[in-house]
């Protein structure tokens, strides 16, 4: 138990050397999704979405000159600090236009390509770049050249309408950037840049700064390759459609991105799919700015309350600052993601999929939140800060290497609402009923640092494979492991070290051996407790990160009918037999029921809490 010993007792904030390197996006069939309802699709590209070279197609050139601009060839008319193009084809636009506007107006059958050869466009009252109407619109950054748009803080033609341009690029076809050069777009208005349609995104470097959103795309956000940075007072990056159960996604395969976002880092009003990438995400100022609380006073937490008027007020008057945020699901297969936010670092009103890739979170409160189910399949997961670390109605690990540090539960089957919502509409952040709730661990390795429950289950836990280590709470009010239904556990290995007032052990009906030893007096943090057999051997062995009273000890190695020896801190404590699927110990030997309490005293934890009956702890008292 060598690699458990070291893992129970290392830095939180570093996945363990044994982590695996991450192998690229994960094919679909790969994945798997048996808890995710809809899977999100890839974003579909066409060749033209990469096509750069515009040297043989005939172009127009737009050369600007501060208040004027030249024109050499057909399909665009300058007038009065304004360029209309009215016909479909390739425009090279370069110098400098202090204060106009150029429009794109054509069939909306047919394609135009801009070309940003060291452009500067500025529009002090509307969008500097206006895309009335197209099939396409594709603007191409030439390679060596750094172009600029940027809008104005007041417009001349403001109103309240959804289709009236509110950024300093704002497209009402499908818009495409390319290339390798860059692009600097300012939003003074509203938002930065803008598709009522499709937004996809195949190269270039590009900067956004936005006194709202920055990247909007209304259909879809698709990113396969570039390098983006955002700094935008609402959303980083956003979709809007929630009417059209086919559009609303954000899709991202490649790329590189910085995002600073006064409200969330990504948005998406349906799926979030992500097969790449690097991200650095903070959101709402980051987890700093999170609210300061304890266990039982966040909304829908027990004990805590849970009025409709305490949320809607919550929503009301302070804005969403997730760092991924979706209304139904989010998949991630590969990529890097850093994630610095104010509420949820990855939030879904739906279900989540993990599959690979690395995630470091530091969170002012989830962690990872769906308000449906959370399968994590493989990658690395490293929750450094968070309220509570992982919450859903339903999780499944089968694979993967987790750790999380938690100031209330690690692991949460929630009943009831959670406080955080995706726009606060009704019937969102809506649990399933808590006897429903499951907890089912299979494989992967699992390390959680818990100033509340370690794994607190309002519905059962099963657990079959993987590897387990709780370094739970100090306080005698929570436990390192806690469930209202039953704890079935059938192989695996699991040590979960706690205070000794709320103390649970698996359930009777298990087919694992497991052991719960409850000390008379606390011991400090990093005092090694050991099992041995009868020639001495080390059985399972844990050295607990923080002051415990009780341990949990479940391995496959643990025998029936077989003698063992308990040490703590090297000295020898207590010998005994297991008997039964679960033994209760204290420093006097094996009892008769719970050894929970100083001393060993007889009790029953997992009542008194305002909570349903624990079906699979119900045993006599001795």
């Amino acid at each position: 138990m060598a690699t458990v010993l070291a893992a129970c007792n290392g830095d939180s904030s570093t996945p363990p050397s044994s982590a695996p390197a991450d192998s690229g996006a994960v094919s679909a069939a790969a994945v798997n999704t048996t808890n995710v309802a809809g899977e999100p699709e890839k974003a579909a590209y066409k060749d033209s979405d990469f096509a750069t070279d515009w040297t043989q197609e005939n172009p127009v050139y737009i050369k600007l000159n501060g208040a004027a601009a030249t024109i050499e060839g057909t399909g665009a008319k300058a007038k009065d600090k304004s360029v209309a193009i009215t016909s479909p084809g390739t425009y090279v636009v370069s110098g400098t236009w202090e204060d106009g506007q150029i429009t794109v107006e054509v069939a909306d059958t047919e394609k135009v390509r801009l070309v940003l050869n060291g452009a500067d466009l500025t529009n002090k009252s509307g969008a500097a770049l206006y895309i009335k109407e197209a099939d396409k619109a594709t603007i191409v950054l030439q390679e060596g050249t750094t172009n600029k748009i940027s809008d104005g803080a007041n417009y001349a033609a403001a109103g309240t309408s959804d289709d009236e341009p509110n950024s300093a690029v704002y497209s009402k076809a499908d818009l495409t950037l390319t290339g390798t050069g860059s692009l600097i777009v300012r939003g003074n208005y509203n938002d930065g840049l803008t598709s009522k349609d499709d937004l996809k995104i195949t190269g270039g470097t590009i900067e956004i700064h936005a006194v709202d959103d920055g990247l909007l795309g209304r259909d879809q956000v698709a990113v396969k390759d570039g390098t983006i940075a955002i700094e935008a007072g609402g959303d980083g990056i956003k979709t809007t459609n929630d009417t059209d159960s086919s559009k609303g996604s954000i899709a991202i395969e490649g790329g590189s991105f910085r995002i600073k976002a006064g409200s969330d880092g990504l948005q998406s009003a349906a799926a979030i799919r992500i097969d790449g990438g690097t991200y650095d995400i903070v959101a709402g100022g980051g987890s700093a700015n999170g609210a300061v609380r304890t266990g039982n006073d966040r909304p829908g937490s027990r004990g805590g309350p849970n009025t409709a008027q305490q949320q809607q007020t919550a929503t009301e008057d302070s804005p969403s600052t997730k760092g991924i945020k979706a209304a139904t699901t989010i998949l991630v297969t590969s990529g890097t993601l850093t994630i610095d936010s104010r509420d949820d670092a990855v939030h879904s009103n739906g279900s989540i999929a993990i599959a690979g890739g690395e995630l470091r979170i530091t969170s002012g409160d989830d962690g990872i939140h769906a308000d449906t189910s959370i399968a994590i399949t493989g990658g690395t997961i490293d929750i450094a800060k968070s309220y509570e670390g992982i919450e859903s109605s339903e999780i499944t690990i089968t694979d993967g290497i987790i750790r999380l540090v938690a100031s209330d539960d690690g692991l949460n089957i929630a009943g009831g609402n959670d406080g955080s919502s995706v726009g606060g509409r009704p019937g969102q952040n809506n649990f399933t009923a808590a006897s429903q709730g499951k907890l089912v661990i299979s494989g992967g390795s699992l390390t959680v640092d818990a100033a509340g429950d370690g794994l607190d289950s309002n519905g059962s836990i099963d657990m079959s494979g993987g590897t387990v280590i709780v370094n739970g709470p100090t306080s005698s009010g929570n436990g390192a492991l806690d469930y209202d239904g039953t704890f079935t556990i059938s192989g695996g290995t699991l040590i979960a070290a706690g205070s000794a007032g709320m103390a649970m052990a698996p359930s009777e009906q298990s087919a694992g051996r497991s052991v719960l030893m409850t000390f008379s007096q606390t011991k400090a943090a990093g005092t090694a407790v050991e099992l041995k057999d009868g020639s001495g051997n080390v059985v399972v062995s844990a050295t607990p990160s923080k002051a415990y009273q009780t341990v949990v000890f479940s391995s496959p190695a643990l025998k029936q009918d077989t003698a063992y020896t308990l040490y703590a801190g090297g000295t020898k404590i207590v010998d005994f037999n297991i008997s039964g699927s679960v033994t209760w110990l204290n420093e006097s030997g094996v009892t008769s029921g719970r050894s929970v309490g100083p001393g060993g005293a007889g009790g029953n934890p997992g009542m008194n809490r305002g909570r349903g009956t624990g079906t699979g702890m119900e045993r006599p008292a001795p």
